[in-house]
C-alpha cells in the first residue's frame, strides 16, 4: 500500500482543532510526514480529519442482529455502522438462552480482528445474563443467570478476543467473585440493568468494576430505592456514577433517550474523559420504521422503530436505538454545546481508553492505526478509513 499525506485540513485533536494540519500514513499507521518519500498528496480542502469513532454498545443494524448469531448478521451489523464513522465496535448481547450466550461468544472470537468490510470487532460485551430481571427493559425474559463458579467459568474461557466486556448488577450473591474472576482475566467489568444501592455500588468499585452502561437508563436513584425503604433516602446506580470518579460512564445521545438537560449534567459531572457515547443501536438502523425482533429474530422481543428511536410495542417505553454514532456525536454538540473536540474525543480516545486499546485507537497519533473520518463542518460524513484503506 503506498503511503499517502493528508493536508489543509482541520486535525481534530483530544484538546484542540489544528487548522491547516497535516498528517501521514503509512503501513495502515499515522506517521510523521517528513518521513514520507513521495507519498500519495491529497487536499482535505480545509474538510475535518478526526479519529474514528468506537462504540462500546451496539446490538444491530441494517435488519441484522448479533444475537441472529451468524457471521453473515455479524458483517451486515458492521458494515452498517461503518458508514456512520464506527470504525471498531464490541458486539453486546441481549438476554437469551444460555447456549445462545456461548454461541455470541464464539463468533466474537473468531470474527475479531478479521476483515469485515465495515467496523472492526473488538470482542464480544457480554450483555444480559447477569441482569436484574425487574431491570431488563426491552430484552426479551430469557437465561437471567445469577453467579455461579463452574458456568462463570465456561463463559469467562472466551476471555480475550471473544469477551472483552461483561456487564453484571452487583447486587447478586457471588457477584463479587464473578468480577474478580473476571478482571484476573482482563476483562473490562461493567453495571448495567442494576437496581443497587450506592453503598454496593461502592463495593463493587473495590472488587474491580469500573464503568456503568447507558446513564440514566436502567438503573436504581433516590426515587426508586425509596419505594422500597421509606427512610433514610439512599442513592443508586445513577448517583454512585455521577460521585465516584474511578467510574466512568456513557450516554445514548440521540436526543431521545436523555433530554438536553441529562446530556448537559452527565458532561459536566462526569467530563469528556468519563464519558463516552454509545449507540446501543439494535437492527433497525438504517431501515423503515416499523416492526423488529430486537435480539434473535423469532426468539427475541418485538419492537417499534418510530420518530428515530426504538420503542416498546405500546409505544410508552423505550427501547434500543436506531441511530448511528455520526447522528449521536452531531445531537451531543447541538444539545450541549461542547467542542468538537470534546465531542468527538467521548466518540473516539474515552471508549478507546474505558477499553484499554488507546495505544491502538482513539486519537491521530503517530504509531497508531490510520482508523480516520474526513468530515464537513456540520460533522457530516464524508469519507472513512480504516487502517489507512477508505472503506467509505
Amino acid at each position: 500500500m503506498p503511503s499517502s499525506l493528508y493536508y489543509n485540513a482541520k486535525l481534530i485533536l483530544p484538546d484542540r482543532v489544528m487548522v491547516g494540519g497535516r498528517i501521514g500514513v503509512a503501513a495502515g499507521r499515522f506517521v510523521e510526514p517528513s518521513t514520507l518519500s513521495q507519498p500519495h498528496m491529497i487536499d482535505l480542502n480545509g474538510h475535518i480529519l478526526a479519529p474514528g469513532y468506537i462504540d462500546l454498545h451496539v446490538h444491530g443494524g441494517d435488519g441484522s442482529d448479533f444475537m441472529d448469531l451468524t457471521p453473515e448478521a455479524f458483517l451486515q451489523v458492521c458494515r452498517c455502522h461503518v458508514r456512520h464513522g464506527t470504525v471498531a465496535l464490541t458486539p453486546t448481547s441481549t438476554v437469551a438462552r444460555y447456549d445462545q450466550y456461548i454461541r455470541f461468544l464464539e463468533l466474537c472470537q473468531q470474527l475479531s480482528g478479521t476483515e469485515t468490510g465495515g467496523a472492526q470487532i473488538l470482542g464480544g460485551h457480554l450483555y444480559g445474563p447477569y441482569f436484574a430481571p425487574e431491570a431488563k427493559g426491552c430484552h426479551p425474559a430469557k437465561d437471567f443467570l445469577t453467579p455461579r463458579p463452574d458456568r462463570d467459568a465456561q463463559l469467562l474461557s472466551y476471555a480475550g478476543s471473544g469477551l472483552v466486556t461483561l456487564t453484571t448488577a452487583p447486587e447478586f450473591a457471588g457477584a463479587d467473585a464473578l468480577v474478580r474472576a473476571a478482571r484476573e482475566r482482563g476483562v473490562l467489568c461493567t453495571v448495567g440493568h442494576s437496581y443497587a444501592t450506592l453503598s454496593q455500588m461502592e463495593t463493587a468499585i473495590k472488587w474491580g468494576v469500573r464503568h456503568v452502561d447507558h446513564l440514566f437508563c436502567a438503573m436504581s436513584d433516590r426515587a426508586r430505592l425509596r419505594q422500597k425503604q421509606a427512610y433514610p433516602m439512599r442513592g443508586g446506580v445513577l448517583e454512585a456514577t455521577l460521585l465516584f470518579d474511578d467510574l466512568t460512564t456513557e450516554v445514548i445521545a440521540d436526543g431521545k433517550h436523555l433530554s438536553a438537560d441529562l446530556l448537559r449534567l452527565a458532561y459536566k459531572l462526569k467530563g469528556p474523559d468519563r464519558l463516552a457515547l454509545v449507540t446501543d443501536a439494535m437492527r433497525a438502523v438504517d431501515m423503515p420504521d416499523g416492526e423488529y425482533w430486537f435480539g434473535c429474530v423469532g426468539d427475541g422481543e418485538r419492537v417499534l422503530r418510530s420518530d428515530h428511536v426504538g420503542l416498546m410495542l405500546d409505544g410508552q417505553s423505550l427501547a434500543s436505538g436506531v441511530m448511528g454514532m455520526d447522528h449521536c456525536v452531531r445531537t451531543f454538540r447541538q444539545l450541549t454545546g461542547a467542542s468538537i473536540p470534546d465531542v468527538i474525543r467521548m466518540a473516539s480516545l474515552t471508549p478507546a481508553r474505558i477499553l484499554g486499546i488507546d495505544r491502538e485507537y482513539g486519537s491521530l497519533e503517530v504509531g497508531k492505526r490510520a482508523d480516520f473520518l474526513v468530515l464537513d463542518e456540520e460533522l457530516q460524513i464524508q469519507q472513512v478509513y480504516i487502517a489507512g484503506h477508505r472503506v467509505v
